[in-house]
C-alpha cells in the first residue's frame, strides 16, 4: 500500500482501546470467580489470542453485538489442560504474560506463534519462572514453538529485574497469584503498572513501595481470590502515537484524539513530542477505572531534533519507531539511545527503521542501542519504498505516517501486521483526510 501527501488533517477520532490493558483484563476476568465485564477491549489479533487462550484453558469468554465482553472465570488455580497448542499469533505480550499464568498451575501448555513471533528470545521468561518451578521444553535459542509444565504448588519468587520489562514484571506477578507465600519483584527502572493497578482492582493482595531512588519494591500475596470487575479500557496511547505525529506533521493540522489513556508509564511521546516544539494539548482529564485519561488537542508544529534520556526509554518503548518519523521531519541532529529492548521487537526495529528511513531520503547513523537522524528541517522527504516492514505492525503505521509528507509517496511492503494491534488505522486515517 502506498501513502502519499496528505492535506490538512482535520476532526475527532478514537483508537482501539489499549492493547496492554486489554490483554491483562482478559486473563485476570479469567482468574475471577464470577462475571467481568469489559467494555472498549482492543478486538486486534493479539488480544483475540489471548481470549482464545483463556478459552482453551476453561473461561467462558463472549462478546455481546453491542462490543461489550463477558468473562465467567476459573478461580485462581482452577485453569484446565489445553486439549491444543495455544498459538499466539504475533503476540509476544500474551505469550509471556500466560506463561506466567500457567507457572503456578500443575498443567502442561504448548505456545507456537507466526515467523515473527517464533523468533523472539524468550529466556528474559523462561529463566525466572524456572525458578518457580515451571519446566520448560524449548525450541533452540529458547525460542517457541515451547512446552511448559507449571508447578502445583509453585515456589514464591524474590526477583529483581535485570532488564526494564514489563512483560517479565507481570508474568511473574501472576504466576504469584496461584503461589503460597509472598512473592516480591525489584523494579530498578519503572516500568507500567497496568499491571499492579489491575490486580489491586480486582482485589489481590498487592502493595508498591517506591524507594528514594525511584526503585519500586513490589509484593504479592499468593493463594489470591479475585473478584469480577466491570472494566472500561482507554484507548491505547501506543496508537495513538500515529495520528499524533500525523497531526504534527501535516502543515495546517489540527486533531482531536479523544479517550487516550495517560498513565504515567505510558506517556513518555508525549512529552517528547512537546520537548521537540510540538503543540500537545490534554483536556478533558478524567479517571477511568483506576486508569488517567484525556483527550488530545495536537495542532501542526515545526519540531527540532532532540536527545532524550534513555532512562525515558520504559515509558515509550513501543513508540520509537513512530518518534524516528518525527525526528526525520524535525529542525537539526536527534541521538536516541538506551534503546537496546528495541532491538527484540517483533523485528529488530533500530535497524528496520534505519534501513526504512535510509530509503525515504533521511540521513541516519545506527547505533548499538540507538540511532542518530539528521531532520529534514520540516521539509518534505522523497520518499520511496516498498519498505521492508518484517512483519512489524509499528513499523508499517510509521512508514505510513512518513508517507503522508512525503513527495512522491511511501510504498510498504505489508500492512496486513496492522491487525494485530490498529485494525482501524486506515479507516482513522480517511476520517482524518489523509487518504481520499
Amino acid at each position: 500500500m502506498t501513502f502519499t501527501a496528505a492535506p490538512a488533517l482535520s476532526g475527532s477520532v478514537a483508537v482501539p482501546g489499549d492493547k496492554s490493558i486489554s490483554h491483562r483484563s482478559l486473563m485476570l476476568s479469567a482468574l475471577a470467580v464470577g462475571e467481568s465485564r469489559v467494555e472498549g477491549l482492543l478486538e486486534g489479533e493479539d488480544v483475540l489470542a489471548t481470549a482464545a487462550a483463556m478459552r482453551a484453558m476453561g473461561a467462558d469468554i463472549r462478546r455481546d453485538d453491542d462490543g461489550i465482553w463477558h468473562i465467567h472465570g476459573v478461580g485462581v488455580g482452577g485453569l484446565l489442560q489445553p486439549q491444543e497448542a495455544l498459538d499466539m499469533g504475533n503476540s509476544g505480550t500474551s505469550t509471556r504474560l500466560l506463561m506466567g499464568l500457567v507457572a503456578s498451575h500443575g498443567i502442561t501448555a504448548t505456545f507456537v506463534g507466526d515467523a515473527s513471533l517464533s523468533k523472539r528470545p524468550m529466556a528474559r521468561v523462561t529463566e525466572p519462572l524456572s525458578r518457580v518451578g515451571a519446566n520448560f521444553t524449548t525450541s533452540p535459542g529458547d525460542r517457541l514453538p515451547l512446552t511448559m509444565t507449571g508447578a502445583c504448588p509453585a515456589v514464591p519468587l524474590d526477583y529483581t529485574l535485570p532488564v526494564a520489562s514489563a512483560q517479565v514484571k507481570s508474568a511473574i506477578l501472576l504466576a504469584g497469584l496461584n503461589t503460597p507465600g509472598i512473592t516480591r519483584v525489584v523494579e530498578p527502572i519503572p516500568t507500567r503498572d497496568h499491571s499492579e493497578r489491575m490486580l489491586k482492582g480486582f482485589g489481590a493482595d498487592l502493595e508498591v513501595k517506591v524507594h528514594p531512588d525511584g526503585t519500586r519494591i513490589i509484593t504479592l500475596k499468593g493463594e489470591a481470590e479475585l473478584k469480577p470487575q466491570n472494566i472500561v479500557v482507554p484507548g491505547d496511547p501506543s496508537s495513538a502515537a500515529f495520528p499524533m505525529v500525523a497531526a504534527l506533521l501535516v502543515p495546517g493540522s489540527q486533531v482531536t484524539i479523544a479517550n487516550v489513556g495517560l498513565n504515567a508509564t505510558r506517556a513518555g511521546l508525549i512529552d517528547l513530542l512537546r520537548e521537540m516544539g510540538g503543540s500537545i494539548e490534554i483536556i478533558n482529564a478524567r479517571e477511568v477505572g483506576g486508569e488517567p485519561v484525556g483527550d488530545l488537542v495536537v495542532t501542526a508544529s515545526a519540531l527540532n531534533g532532540v536527545e532524550p534520556d534513555p532512562a525515558r526509554a520504559p515509558s515509550m518503548i513501543d513508540e520509537y519507531p513512530v518518534a524516528f518519523v518525527a525526528a526525520a521531519f524535525a529542525h537539526g541532529r536527534s541521538i536516541f539511545r538506551g534503546l537496546d529492548e528495541l532491538r527484540v521487537k517483533e523485528s529488530d526495529r533500530i535497524a528496520t527503521m534505519a534501513t526504512g528511513l535510509r530509503a525515504i531520503g533521511v540521513t541516519v547513523e545506527e547505533l548499538e542501542d540507538g540511532i542518530i537522524i539528521d531532520g529534514s528541517g520540516g521539509q518534505p522527504l522523497p520518499g520511496g519504498g516498498p519498505i521492508a516492514t518484517r512483519l512489524d505492525h509499528r513499523i508499517a503505521m510509521s512508514f505510513a505516517v512518513a508517507g503522508l509528507v512525503s513527495r512522491d509517496g511511501v510504498t510498504i511492503d505489508d500492512m496486513r501486521p496492522v491487525a494485530t494491534s490498529f485494525p482501524t488505522f486506515t479507516t482513522l486515517l480517511q476520517t482524518l483526510g489523509a487518504i481520499a
